[in-house]
């Protein structure tokens, strides 16, 4: 059913003053702005809305040509805003990419891979890049290589796991040329079995560089299909409400080249979410050369309300940068970071540019802080540029006191929801319980934003950074954060769009739901202030709507959205499989879970039962006992 209604009657004489194009009505209204908490109605004109109020006050915004939603009494709430998220690379290789986020069992991911790898054409790979990890799956572990040799014989697959590892099977390990004689990168590690031969299992160790270099290595989309899959992946965004993201650069982004295919979006008017992004210098020892180029044409700002620079990041120079692998002791600095990193800011400031800067351990923050510290000695630091942090799991007190001092912010992440067992293996559950010390820094009165890193490690679900806030527990339901670490539900959503929206210098104009304000909102396919916690990653957007268009519309709301294009090429994953993995919320009884969990078994088992029938390798009347295929037994 389609949730619009006619407007004969509602509009006072037949005539509105300033029609509204679009009015969502009869929702629970989470505005987000103090003066004005909660509304039923929400109208928007021109891309901004013009009012935040009850039914009463609709007469006067509703003309013949408004569009009139009920949303029936469901929550609504401000558009989401990711404050760390690659969103541009992600699109690029969106439709080239199996998703495993939430797949529940492994059992379920390997035939997901063995079905891709038969329509997938000669010369081009099965990729599984990011999203998942081994603790969410039932089997509570990694596929090995060897079932993705019986997976996909002949089809090259590169698996990425967090900031790890990458599991080839055999015949990437050949398409990528890797041999005896291959020597890995500072940082990286071939492994090797008995015969020295690669075994197909590449180790960050600590940095991921080797990892990316091999996945850099596979097929690439032509132009045009890098714009469809951009749009795929920005649809697949707004699915989960979000309107708004800040990119956060990262290494093989190369500006301008592969910034293309979203200026291309933007001059079309074609883009669903608004982005702010950053320039990130992709050689070491070219920094500055990229820096004074960039700095000499372009200013932060520049753009408009769709996609515009908000400055430079997540890396400034390379030396710097610490690396993630918590199964690794945290890096060394190198003797020159210091240095390099004082010029590329200095270098910044003069330029009026803002920046964002990686930074995962108190080590790596405080080195930092020095080097601010000492340009603001000779009073050239902040002068008045935006600057954040970004991830700080291990922030030190008197590091967010350094923080405060010298006006600047921080972008923190879900990464603990996917790496914290390792983690915590590593530096013990204290300092997992603390990592990173949300509740610190907003006591502080720091700005703190939200987002995920997607999509090489956590997953571009919201939701799933939203629970990891207010619930602190892994993908696998293992207790990191403390009790006094976690936040409530109302400033989670803050974080996720309020802070955000400053983080971009958009802070007046988005974020909130208030006259003014740009018309970005989600209609919530559940109470996000009132459902179990365990059920806040299975939250859904049925209607997101950015500058008073509708972007995305499903369940009772279906055929109000702009359909999308067909997907090109058309054996890529998310023809099949979508993006994330939709599996039923958790919450409920025990006996409710159990009947959900029963059902899901069942439901895998006739799903790989058909499957062997109708390739003939098992009768129609076989028992179930004897439907097994190798490449899936434990």
């Amino acid at each position: 059913m389609v949730n619009t209604m006619p407007v004969g009657g509602i509009a006072r004489d037949g005539e509105a003053r300033e029609p509204a194009d679009l009015v969502v009505r009869n929702g629970r209204v989470h505005t987000g702005d103090p003066a004005r908490p909660t509304a039923s109605v929400v109208a928007v004109r021109d891309g901004r809305i013009t009012l935040v109020g009850d039914d009463q006050d609709l007469p006067s915004h509703v003309g013949p040509g408004t569009r009139v939603v009920d949303a029936l009494n469901r929550r609504v709430v401000p558009g989401l805003n990711d404050s760390h998220l690659h969103v541009i690379r992600g699109g690029l290789n969106y439709l080239l990419e199996l998703r495993w986020d939430g797949v529940p069992s492994l059992r379920t991911a390997l035939w997901m891979l063995r079905e891709q790898a038969k329509r997938t054409p000669e010369g081009q790979w099965v990729r599984v890049v990011g999203g998942w990890t081994g603790e969410q799956f039932a089997e509570r572990r990694l596929p090995t290589v060897s079932e993705l040799n019986a997976a996909a014989p002949d089809t090259p697959v590169f698996v990425l796991h967090l900031y790890q590892s990458a599991i080839l099977n055999r015949a990437a390990v050949r398409a990528v040329g890797f041999s005896r004689d291959s020597v890995a990168p500072p940082g990286g590690e071939i492994v090797r079995g008995h015969s020295g031969e690669p075994t197909g299992v590449l180790l960050a160790a600590p940095a991921a560089g080797l990892l990316y270099s091999t996945l850099a290595k596979g097929p690439s989309l032509a132009e045009e299909q890098q714009l469809g899959s951009t749009r795929h992946f920005l649809h697949e965004l707004n699915r989960f409400g979000l309107t708004s993201a800040i990119d956060a650069g990262g290494g093989f982004q190369n500006f301008p080249e592969n910034y293309a295919a979203v200026l291309k979006l933007a001059e079309r008017g074609e883009l669903t979410l608004r982005i702010a992004y950053h320039l990130f210098p992709q050689a070491a020892g070219q920094e500055l050369d990229d820096l004074r180029r960039w700095t000499a044409t372009t200013r932060p700002g520049d753009g408009d309300e769709w996609l515009r620079l908000n400055g430079a990041g997540e890396n400034l120079a390379w030396s710097p940068a610490d690396y993630e692998n918590f199964t690794e002791p945290r890096p060394l600095r190198p003797n020159q970071a210091d240095g390099e990193l004082e010029a590329a800011v200095r270098l910044l400031l003069d330029s009026g540019w803002g920046f964002r800067l990686h930074a995962t351990y108190d080590e790596t923050i405080r080195a930092n802080l020095d080097v601010f510290e000492r340009i603001a000695a000779d009073g050239g630091f902040p002068r008045g540029v935006p600057w954040f942090f970004d991830h700080a799991e291990t922030v030190s007190p008197a590091g967010l006191d350094r923080i405060a001092a010298l006006g600047g912010a921080l972008s923190v992440q879900n990464r603990m929801m996917f790496q914290g067992s390792a983690f915590s293996e590593r530096y013990g559950p204290s300092a997992a319980a603390d990592a990173p010390p949300i509740r610190r820094m907003l006591e502080r009165g720091l700005l703190v934003a939200a987002g995920t890193d997607a999509t090489r490690v956590s997953s571009y679900n919201p939701w799933l950074s939203l629970e990891w806030l207010v619930r602190g527990r892994t993908v696998g339901g293992r207790l990191l954060a403390a009790e006094e670490n976690r936040v409530d539900r109302a400033t989670a959503l803050r974080m996720y769009t309020a802070a955000g929206a400053r983080l971009s210098g958009e802070g007046e104009l988005k974020g909130v739901l208030r006259e003014g304000c740009y018309g970005d909102l989600a209609v919530l396919s559940e109470d996000f202030f009132t459902v179990p916690e365990e059920d806040i990653s299975h939250i859904e957007s049925l209607l997101t709507v950015v500058g008073g268009r509708i972007v995305y519309a499903a369940g009772e709301f279906e055929g109000l959205a702009v359909p999308l294009h067909t997907i090109e090429p058309s054996w890529s994953p998310v023809a099949f499989y979508g993006g994330f993995h939709r599996t039923p919320p958790p919450g409920g009884s025990d006996g409710v879970r159990q009947g959900r969990a029963v059902a899901e078994a069942a439901a895998e088992s006739e799903e790989h039962r058909q499957w062997r029938i109708t390739r003939g390798f098992a009768p129609d009347n076989a028992p179930a006992h004897e439907i097994f295929d190798a490449c899936f037994v434990l």
